[in-house]
This record gives C-alpha cells, structure tokens and sequence, in this order.
C-alpha cells in the first residue's frame, strides 16, 4: 500500500522592528522568493529548486511515497504578516488537509514567522493542522537555521529538522533530512523518540551565525559528532534576533529512543554554545566611511574584489534595500574615481528610478533620486537620498535565472531593472526587494564581479556562498538601516527577565 504524505511550505522571517508588513501581494508577487503557488503547480515549481521542499520531494519520490501537494507561501523578509495574508495561507493548508487522506505530513517552515495576533506563527500553524490530523499522525518539519522555536512547536511537531549552514547551501540536505527522519517514524511499530530542548540564554547577532567562521563552524561540527556518538537528531536553531516576542532567541534540541542520550546530548552542546564559547560570539562592524577607506585601501592591493555587506539594510532580514548610507560613503571617498569605475552596488530597490532608467534607455543621461530615507526602530531616519545625473549602461525585464549556489533552479522576477552609473560608482536597481547573495545578481545588468575592484552587497551572510570564493577581502558595515546587526542596539520589550540581547 503507497504511503501519502501531504506537503506544503510557510517561509517569512519576520523583523518586528523593520518598515513594512508581509501583505498578500508580498506572498504572491515572488521577488525574491518562488512565487506563491498551489497544488500541482506548487510541486512542479518547488522540486527542482533549492530549497528543502525540493530536498524533501526528491528523498519521497526515492521512498516509493505518493505526495498530495498543498500550498508553498514565501515572502521576503519584514515586519509581520498581516492577519489577511496569514489566515488565507492557514485556511488553504488546512483546507487542502481536510479534503483527503494522507499518512503523514511535511511542513517546509522557516520558523521565525510572526504575524498580526500570533506571536508564534508557526506554533499557530501547527496547531490547526494537529486539530485536523490528531495527535498521532507524524508531523514533520524543516526550519531555517535562524528559526525562532517555540515551546509549542516542539510540542506539536514529531520532529523538526534546522538547516546547518549559512550561508544557507545545505537546504536540499535538509529536506532530504527531515524525510529520512519521516521515514523512521513511519515504520511500524516505530519505537516513540523523546525530545528535549534547551535555550540559549542570549542573542546571537546575525553576523556572528555565519557558519564558514568560528564559532559556529566547529559547533556545527560538534552537532554532527555528538549524534554519532549519542544515536540522536540533534538540532542548533540560532534564531532570529529581531523578532520582538517572548521566545525570540537560539535552541538546542534533539530527538532520541533513549531520553537520557538525547537530553546528554543538548546539553554538552549547550555548555559548548553558552558557556565554552560565549565570549568568541563577536563580530566587528565598521561604520560606512571606514569600511569604504579600508576597502579602498585593500582593492588597490589585490587581485580580486573587496565586497563590503551593508548588513543593516539587508532584505533578507527585514530591510527594504532601499538606503543610502554606503553609497553616500563611496561618494564621499570617490571610490569610482580612486578604483577606476571599478566599482558596483546592488541591489537597490527603487522602483520608480528603476523605471525610469528603463524607459530612458541604454547610453541614456538623466536625473535621478536614488534611494529613500527611511525610519528604524530609534525612529531616526536614515541617509537622505542620492540626487545625481547618471549614465544608462544596461537595463532588463528583471527575469533571473539563477546558479549559485543557494538559488540553483529559482528564477527570480525583480520587475524593470537598470544598472546607472555616477562617478564611477555602478549603482543597480530593482523594482523588487531581493538581497545580493548571488554573481547572477550583478551579471543580469551587465556587471561581471569578479572584474570589479570593490562590490557593496546589500546582504549579512548569504553573500559569502557565492562571493567568498572570488572576493579578496569581506567586511560588514554598521550603516543606518532597519535591521540591527547588535541585538542590544533594539527596543526590546517581550524579552523575558534573564535573556540577554548580546553574548
């Protein structure tokens, strides 16, 4: 008899201190994300892509299972969900749950979702679907590595699984993971795995999460040893430090036959993260002009390019990839001047300068205010915008294919888009938000980066997939923007007594 299992996706990271809400339209739209897709359709855009749902789909069909495909619901990053977009996104989970059978489910999940009236948005979800199914039916999840898990999700999911790299190259894998896990629970007679969980008492910035660094490269490292040694699912969810609710912050969990192995195993792996290397959870962040001179100064020096990542403006932690603060800088420094026009931002979304650019064309010369001021959570605005005559190099429908090493398989669609330049400076545009983690990214406007002398990446970590191995040098810049890469830096007010906002 074909096991059928049901699967849908819910992806938003949601910045509670960021300027703009995740509306319908922002689900529905792509950008970014694969656009919103249901049913058949769903299964066919999602398979070949990425992400753990394409991971999962590829380890099910090797299973022999049968898959009834639900929804998949992604938006870029930013404020909450709105109740409208939240509820139709439930309704049509549940709904499609409720019209057949299945024997099993597969949630693809970020894990850091909160919307209007629920905190816990994937708590939430779960719940309704346990109403549907009961409480026997094995329930599984993928999560984001910065996932926000909750005390309810663990107790209303059979297991979870979190991605171990970030940049974020392993999501297949994970997929892949959380069906192998699914599979255990489905034999019969299946023993019962306990869980246990312990939470880290600090925020950890997004910065310092990146896995190609210490600490978190010889953490992950450990997660993999001590469940070989311990015969356990071991999981480290480094959570998402800008979600302002009770539960916001990193999680040690695993799942085990044995309760005492699985409970010995986070805990040696929470003395590891808490304790042994609380101190080395450190980033340094240069403010704008000094990053700019510092990569000035090392671009002259090397052969490959220096990328600077504007990590408070970053769209894929809530920003809106709109501010100016860097560009001001490299204006400032005549960075285009001193590296000889070899010199990119991206990607900047400005609509209606995007538009413009397009509509005067190629060669074209012509005025534009690029950028926005925008408030944060001090309610200061940022940079003012940059008014400037620029020069047309290139422009595009904004339809990406897309080969990096994250994004292979996804197409993005960032609507009208144009590369300008001024002074030397090579600014590109977008009329929607996506966060520069990828070379087709500069290559879709006629920017090659690995013939750039300096890159300026409106990105936190994802960038490092893909630019680390052509980029001499890295830097993060503290520019005003709406995502804080120092937790402290935030007007926390649902944090419980005993959560600090810095290791």
């Amino acid at each position: 008899m074909t096991t059928t299992i049901f699967v849908a996706g819910f992806h938003h990271e949601t910045n509670t201190f960021a300027p703009s809400a995740a509306d319908w339209a922002a689900f529905t739209c792509g950008a970014g994300y694969p656009g919103y897709a249901r049913g058949d359709a769903m299964l066919a855009q999602m398979a070949p892509t990425s992400t753990a749902l394409g991971g999962f789909v590829a380890e099910a069909l090797e299973h022999g299972w049968a898959l009834r495909p639900s929804v998949w619901a992604g938006a870029m990053p930013s404020n909450r969900v709105t109740t409208e977009a939240f509820e139709r996104i439930c309704a049509e989970i549940v709904g499609d749950l409720q019209r057949g059978a299945c024997d099993a489910v597969f949630l693809d999940l970020h894990g850091a979702a909160v919307a209007e009236g629920a905190d816990d948005a994937e708590g939430e979800l779960l719940a309704r679907v346990r109403a549907v199914v009961g409480p026997a039916m094995p329930v599984v999840t993928s999560l984001d590595l910065h996932a926000n898990v909750t005390a309810r999700m663990l107790a209303l999911a059979t297991a979870m699984t979190a991605y171990r790299s970030y940049p974020h190259v392993d999501m297949r894998e994970t997929g892949r993971r959380a069906a192998r896990m699914l599979a255990r629970r489905l034999v019969p007679a299946a023993p019962t795995r306990a869980v246990h969980a312990e939470r880290v008492p600090f925020l950890l910035p997004l910065n310092a999460q990146c896995t190609l660094m210490q600490p978190a490269a010889s953490v992950i490292a450990l997660v993999e040893q001590i469940e070989a040694q311990h015969d356990v699912e071991l999981n480290f969810a480094m959570g998402f430090s800008a979600a302002d609710f009770a539960e916001c912050g990193p999680v040690l969990f695993g799942y085990g036959i044995d309760p005492a192995r699985v409970r010995s195993a986070v805990q040696q792996l929470h003395t590891e993260v808490a304790v042994t290397r609380r101190a080395d959870w450190k980033i340094e962040l240069l403010a704008p002009l000094a990053a700019v001179e510092r990569s000035i100064a090392l671009a002259l020096e090397a052969d490959a390019p220096v990328v600077i990542a504007d990590t408070q403006d970053n769209p894929g932690a809530g920003g809106d990839a709109n501010t100016t603060g860097l560009l001001h800088a490299l204006l400032q420094a005549r960075a285009g001047e001193r590296l000889q026009g070899r010199v990119a931002l991206g990607l900047l979304f400005d609509p209606e300068s995007a538009r413009a650019a397009v509509a005067a064309g190629v060669g074209a010369t012509l005025p534009l205010t690029l950028g926005r001021a925008v408030p944060t959570w001090s309610g200061a605005l940022t940079e003012p915008p940059v008014e400037a005559t620029v020069r047309v190099l290139a422009v595009s429908d904004g339809v990406v294919a897309m080969h990096g090493p994250m994004t292979a398989g996804a197409t993005m669609r960032l609507g009208p888009s144009a590369c300008v330049e001024l002074q030397g400076i090579k600014v590109l545009l977008a009329s929607a938000k996506a966060q520069m983690l990828d070379l087709d990214l500069y290559r879709y406007l006629g920017v090659e980066p690995a013939q750039m002398k300096l890159l300026v990446n409106k990105s936190s970590v994802h960038l490092r997939a893909a630019f680390g191995p052509i980029a001499a040098h890295i830097l993060v810049a503290k520019s005003p923007g709406p995502m804080a890469a120092d937790p402290s830096d935030l007007p926390w007010t649902k944090l419980p007594a005993g959560m600090a906002t810095r290791p």
